[in-house]
C-alpha cells in the first residue's frame, strides 16, 4: 500500500461522516443553505432588484424570485463579464465557465470564490466514499486520467475564461499531480481526434488505475488503444485499472460494449456535475440514483415536467418532493444562478436519504401528437429490446417524421451498432414494444394508428463522431442528444445511413 492510498481511507472516514450528518438532517440542511444564500446575496445588485431584505423563508422568495434560464439572467451576467461588482453574488466571480447554448450561443457561467469548493470537493468526495465503502484506495496510487477539455484559459474583463473541465484542471490536489495523465501539453490540444491518440500514446504503457469521462469519448479512448495494441483489451493493458468514473449521460446503453472492451468486471462511480454547480454523485455500491448534494452553497426547487409549460406551474422545496415524479430542475447557487433552470429532469428514487436518477433535458423530447417522449424512457427501451440478443450499440438519438412521403408518421431511431442484431426486424418491434410499455401516449398513438411503428436505421461506422464534429462539438464535456423534436439531427444523420442495413 502507497502512502496515498494509506492517508486516504481516514480522510475517507471524515468525510462519510460528514455526508452522512447532512443527509441524515437534509430539510435543516437546505434551510441553512436557503439563509446564507439570501444574506449573501442582500446587497448585490440582483438581491436589491428583488427585495432580498425582505425575504424571510421560501415562500417569500418564490413571490420575489422568478424561475428563469440563462436568457432571463443574462442582462445580469453581462454586467459582470464586464467586470461590474456585487452583480448576482457579493464581489467579483473568480472565473467565469465557457458552455454551449442552444438559444443563447456561448453562455458565461460565473464561478465564484465560494462556489469553487462546490465544484472541487464534490467529485473528491464521490471518491473518498467509494474508498470509505469498498476499501479500495489502491487506486490513488497509481496513474489517473481525466479526460476533459483543454485547461488552457482566456479572459473576460481580467477574469479566467474557459469550460468547467479546464478549470477544475487547475485545482487538482497536488498530491494527485504526479499521477495525473495525460501531460499538461497534451491535455492542451484543442483537436479532439489528434488529442486522444496523443492521450493513447502516452498511457498505453502506464500503470492506470482510474479512467473517468463522458463514456462516449472514453469508449472513443479504448478503441484507440485497442487499435494500436493489436486489440487487447483494457484488462491487459492496465491489469490494475479498477474505477471508471462518469457522467453526463445514462452508462446502460453502453455498457456492454465497454465490459467488452475492458475486458472483466470493474467498479465505477456516476457523478452529476453541471457549470451551475455540482449537483449530485453516486454513493453507494451498487446504487440506483445518486445522493443529491444538499450543503455544498445550491438551494434546490423542482417544478413537475407535466405542469413546466403551464402559465403558473407548481414549484416546491426539497421537503415536497415525490418519489417517481419528473420534475425539472430549479437551481439557486452561491455563484449567484437564482431561480435558474438548467434544463435537466430529474426523479428521485428515495427519499431517505435523497437520490436520483437524471431523465434527461426538458428541451429534448419527441412529441409528434403530444407523446412527451423523454430520454428515459428510449433509454429503456433500447435496453430492454436488447436483453437476450447479441447487440452492442454505440450511440443513438430518436426524431420525429411527422410528413413521410406515404404512410403514417412515426418515430425515427438512428442507431450506430458496432454489433448489429441478427433479427433487424424483431429488434426494431422489441423497441417499440418496450416503449409502449413505458410511455402509455405512445402506446395510445400505435394503437389508435396516427403512428406506425418506429423505424430503425443503422448508421455506418463514426457517424456520431463525424457528426459532432461537423457541429464543433466533438469530445470534452459535448454529448448527443438522445432526442429532438424536429429534423435537424436527423437530417444529417440521413447521409450517414448503412446501406446494406437490411
Amino acid at each position: 500500500m502507497g502512502l496515498k492510498s494509506f492517508f486516504a481511507k481516514p480522510l475517507a472516514s471524515i468525510i462519510a461522516r460528514q455526508v452522512r450528518n447532512w443527509s441524515n438532517n437534509p430539510i435543516v440542511t437546505q434551510e441553512k443553505v436557503f439563509q446564507q444564500l439570501i444574506a449573501g446575496a442582500r446587497d448585490t445588485a440582483f438581491g436589491k432588484d428583488h427585495d432580498f431584505a425582505t425575504i424571510r423563508n421560501y415562500d417569500d422568495f418564490k413571490t420575489k424570485v422568478p424561475v428563469r434560464d440563462y436568457e432571463g439572467l443574462k442582462t445580469y451576467i453581462d454586467r459582470a463579464t464586464k467586470g461590474e461588482a456585487n452583480v448576482l453574488w457579493k464581489g467579483k466571480p473568480i472565473y467565469f465557465c465557457k458552455t454551449s447554448g442552444t438559444t443563447s450561443g456561448t453562455k458565461y457561467i460565473p464561478i465564484t470564490s465560494d462556489s469553487i469548493s462546490n465544484h472541487i470537493e464534490s467529485a473528491r468526495n464521490a471518491l473518498l466514499l467509494y474508498i470509505h465503502e469498498t476499501g479500495n484506495a489502491k487506486f490513488v496510487d497509481g496513474k489517473l486520467i481525466f479526460l476533459s477539455g483543454s485547461p488552457v484559459l482566456s479572459e473576460i474583463s481580467g477574469i479566467p475564461l474557459g469550460r468547467l473541465s479546464g478549470i477544475v484542471n487547475h485545482h487538482v490536489p497536488q498530491y494527485l499531480r504526479r499521477n495525473q495523465m495525460p501531460s499538461f501539453e497534451t491535455n492542451c490540444i484543442e483537436d479532439w481526434e489528434t488529442k486522444v491518440r496523443k492521450i493513447a500514446e502516452e498511457t498505453i504503457s502506464e500503470d492506470m488505475t482510474l479512467i473517468s469521462g463522458i463514456p462516449s469519448w472514453v469508449q472513443m479512448y479504448f478503441e484507440i488503444l485497442q487499435e494500436k495494441s493489436g486489440g487487447k483489451t483494457m484488462k491487459d493493458l492496465f491489469p490494475n485499472f479498477s474505477l471508471f468514473v462518469y457522467g453526463g449521460v445514462n452508462f446502460e446503453p453502453y455498457r456492454s460494449r465497454f465490459e467488452k472492451m475492458i475486458g472483466k468486471s470493474i467498479d465505477s462511480v456516476e457523478l452529476f456535475p453541471a457549470s451551475e454547480g455540482f449537483i449530485a454523485y453516486q454513493d453507494k455500491q451498487p446504487s440506483q440514483g445518486l445522493l443529491l448534494i444538499l450543503d455544498s452553497g445550491i438551494f434546490y426547487e423542482f417544478i413537475p415536467v407535466d405542469e413546466f409549460f403551464s402559465e403558473n406551474p407548481t414549484r416546491i422545496s426539497l421537503k415536497e418532493v415525490k418519489v417517481d415524479v419528473n420534475y425539472v430542475l430549479i437551481l439557486n447557487t452561491n455563484a449567484g444562478m437564482w431561480g435558474y433552470n438548467i434544463g435537466d429532469t430529474v426523479k428521485f428514487v428515495s427519499t431517505n436519504p435523497y437520490r436520483l436518477v437524471v431523465t434527461g433535458r426538458i428541451k429534448h423530447f419527441t412529441s409528434a401528437f403530444g407523446e412527451h417522449v423523454i430520454a428515459e424512457e428510449v433509454e429503456y427501451a433500447l435496453k430492454e429490446a436488447s436483453l437476450g440478443e447479441v447487440v452492442e450499440v454505440v450511440e443513438f438519438t430518436v426524431a420525429p417524421q411527422v410528413s413521410p412521403e406515404t404512410g403514417l408518421p412515426y418515430h425515427e431511431w438512428f442507431v450506430e451498432f458496432s454489433v448489429k442484431p441478427k433479427d433487424p426486424e424483431r429488434f426494431r418491434m422489441k423497441i417499440d414494444t418496450a416503449l409502449q410499455k413505458k410511455n402509455i401516449y405512445y402506446k395510445d398513438l400505435i394503437t389508435g394508428n396516427v403512428l406506425k411503428p418506429l423505424v430503425l436505421r443503422s448508421l455506418e461506422k463514426d457517424s456520431f463522431v463525424k457528426y459532432m464534429k461537423s457541429q464543433g462539438k466533438l469530445g470534452g464535456q459535448n454529448k448527443v442528444p438522445r432526442l429532438s423534436n424536429d429534423r435537424k439531427i436527423a437530417e444529417e444523420l440521413s447521409n450517414l445511413i448503412d446501406q446494406s442495413w437490411s
